[in-house]
């Protein structure tokens, strides 16, 4: 759990970028990367160390030769700052230069996210004030390693380019929780931005199969097969690894490649289970544009061609949690029509989760729902359950204040759950969508007049495939008897004779 100390001394470092010059977040997190790479490979020399000292034997692949050793984060922290800016800045042989060629000739978690990463800590005084507050900063179990980097994630304070802005945490769990990731699945996110949700899903797997972790063959599938994802933007694949990295899994199968374009040859029929939040904005040539995907929606929007894409990236028989744009569910073109006819006809929609238009304030306003569904290529959409989202735990507006109890693990979210059971909690519905999706029947579905309630497919179809919640549900209009007008103007009446003798009480009283 993130203290207020430990928030304090992260914000000093944030403020220490800024008034050294380095104003963009996104620069700052990524050098802020880089440094916190190069003190995970001094930890991780470290544990080898103590590993060889215990059992008599040579160092296991060392990561520094002796030589190199000066480059060891434990060995420079305490140089003097024209000293150490010149280490780092030392052609092939610095420290910044080590980072980007360790791993040289084999596939390396390290290497691999840091080809064309660049230096930007412009003077010696800066980098010496970071590295030390850096070092300060307690990170010695993988919780608060992660909950570190979290926190620092959290100052991107404003959208970035393509439609990238941070999914909050809290939806992310949400997402997970619904789609409950068993230990022996392959998770992907095409769009995988800052890795949130292959995080959270690591974070979901740890907690319900602690003790399975332990056997050699599941915990190398954690580490090495089970999440996938895609990020063409290579400060946010170098700023998702390391957010990986401290999170505990240390060499996730992360792309730096365009998930739409045909280079992303890798994603085809790989995943089981797809979590994500694509771009909603920007257009895109059909020529870069994979003829798989253009085969399914023939579109240049990119929420209607990701929603292709998962279709293609899937297993027969695997499951997608993904956001989207109301658009997606109403809108009247021609791809926005085929990419959902797709879904339901061909493959299962299960449900659609409608979420309230102040859910990514500050960045956006867009209302967005999220939509659950299976591929099967044999179709099999039933009934579709709809929720009306209203409340997330927040406030809808740009403060995002909280309104109750927030959740940080899963066990907290059961809790939540159990609580809601006995007395209904309403500053967020999160707990109630959790419960009712996992209790799936008549009770839990409710009326067309409540959030929560199901559709048979046929009545979708005859509605030309509309997924949004209006068409679908029930509005209870409350009747209000007025008065007739004569008791109206009766009423009027006497209160403006009231006010006559009220008006003379006072004019007597100040003569």
């Amino acid at each position: 759990m993130l203290t207020k100390d430990l928030q304090s001394q992260i914000d000093k470092i944030w403020n220490t970028f800024w008034s050294g010059g380095i104003a963009n977040p996104l620069t700052v997190i990524e050098q802020i990367t880089y440094l916190l790479f190069i003190k995970r490979l001094d930890e991780l020399q470290t544990l080898k160390e103590a590993k060889a000292n215990a059992t008599a034997k040579p160092i296991e692949d060392p990561i520094y030769k002796p030589e190199q050793n000066e480059l060891r984060w434990s060995r420079f922290q305490d140089l003097d700052p024209e000293a150490l800016f010149n280490l780092f800045r030392k052609p092939d042989e610095g420290a910044f230069d080590f980072i980007k060629r360790i791993g040289e000739g084999k596939e390396s978690s390290f290497s691999k996210y840091l080809k064309g990463a660049t230096f930007m800590i412009p003077t010696p005084r800066l980098l010496t004030l970071v590295v030390d507050l850096i070092s300060e900063v307690n990170m010695k179990d993988r919780d608060t390693k992660g909950d570190v980097y979290e926190y620092l994630l959290s100052k991107i304070a404003s959208a970035g380019q393509n439609g990238q802005f941070r999914t909050p945490r809290h939806i992310i769990k949400m997402m997970v929780a619904l789609m409950d990731p068993k230990i022996n699945e392959t998770i992907c996110d095409p769009a995988a931005g800052t890795c949130g949700f292959l995080v959270v899903a690591g974070e979901y797997v740890r907690e319900k199969y602690e003790k399975e972790l332990f056997k050699d063959k599941v915990r190398e599938h954690f580490q090495n097969e089970m999440f996938m994802g895609t990020e063409f933007d290579a400060t946010m694949i170098r700023i998702g690894a390391m957010n990986m990295l401290l999170h505990g899994i240390e060499n996730a199968k992360l792309q730096d490649v365009d998930a739409l374009s045909e280079a992303n040859t890798g994603f085809t029929e790989q995943c089981s289970l797809i979590l994500a939040n694509p771009p909603f904005k920007g257009s895109l040539d059909y020529e870069a544009v994979d003829g798989r995907i253009l085969r399914v929606v023939k579109s240049k929007k990119t929420e209607l061609l990701f929603l292709g894409l998962m279709l293609k990236g899937l297993k027969n028989g695997g499951r997608a949690a993904v956001i989207v744009p109301d658009g997606v569910l109403f809108g009247s073109s021609n791809a926005h029509l085929q990419i959902r006819k797709e879904i339901i006809d061909k493959h299962k929609l299960d449900a659609v989760i409608s979420m309230p238009s102040g859910v990514f304030k500050p960045y956006a306003g867009v209302s967005t729902a999220v939509m659950i569904f299976t591929k099967t290529n044999s179709g099999g959409t039933d009934n579709v359950w709809f929720y009306d989202m209203t409340a997330d735990g927040y406030s809808l507006d740009d403060k995002r204040s909280v309104k109750g109890p927030e959740f940080e693990t899963f066990s907290d979210l059961e809790k939540l759950i159990e609580q809601h059971q006995q007395t209904a909690i309403t500053y967020t519905d999160i707990p109630d969508i959790v419960w009712r999706w996992k209790n799936k029947n008549n009770k839990t579905l409710g009326e067309r007049t409540d959030k929560s309630f199901s559709v048979p497919v046929k009545e979708i179809q005859d509605n030309k495939y509309d997924l949004s919640i209006n068409r679908y549900k029930d509005v209870v209009h409350e009747q209000i008897i007025f008065e007739t007008p004569e008791v109206i103007i009766h009423d009027i009446e006497t209160m403006d004779q009231e006010r006559s003798i009220l008006l003379n009480e006072l004019k007597i009283l100040l003569a």
